[in-house]
């Protein structure tokens, strides 16, 4: 199947630094269109696109965007604790990869950095504590340190 590609200088749409997709009109409204946006995000040497199949070929369109294209989107508290990626992706907490960053949460997942969405902070927020201005996360009765790093945050271009 033949692919055509859109370079994302060229890409209509964009994703904003709180994980929201964008076009000229503003942010996208319909769930099923966004849930088909995020669900479609991949990546590759050349950064994240998404992809579609179309009468005969595949589409894949680079984008541009805020900060990071992944975002944990929900928490789902088992053992171990899973985050749920906007790609519908599930990877397991490590609180050893979690920092702190322009007042954001974020982690990793190989070279992939994942930012916490407002909803997914919520959720675990009954794990987070502040302790002497640092913050900490307790799981299984452990508590680990989670570090701050300072204004890395900058626009895909």
């Amino acid at each position: 199947m033949d692919v055509i590609v859109i370079p994302k200088e060229k890409a209509v749409f964009w994703m904003d630094a709180n994980g929201r997709w964008c076009n000229e009109f503003g942010k996208f409204e319909k769930k099923k269109i966004i849930d088909y946006f995020n669900r479609s995000i991949n990546s590759d040497e050349d950064g994240y696109f998404v992809c579609q199949e179309k009468e005969g070929f595949v589409e894949k369109v680079y984008f541009r965007y805020m900060d990071t294209a992944l975002f944990v989107f929900d928490v789902r508290f088992r053992d171990p604790i899973e985050l749920v990626l906007n790609t519908g992706k599930e990877i397991g907490l490590d609180p050893e990869k979690l920092w702190v960053e322009n007042d954001n949460l974020y982690t990793v997942a190989g070279k992939d950095r994942i930012r916490f969405s407002d909803r997914a902070l919520m959720k675990i927020a009954g794990i987070l504590e502040e302790r002497d201005g640092a913050l900490l996360v307790r799981i299984n009765g452990k508590v680990y340190g989670i570090p701050e790093k300072k204004n890395e945050q900058k626009m895909d271009s």
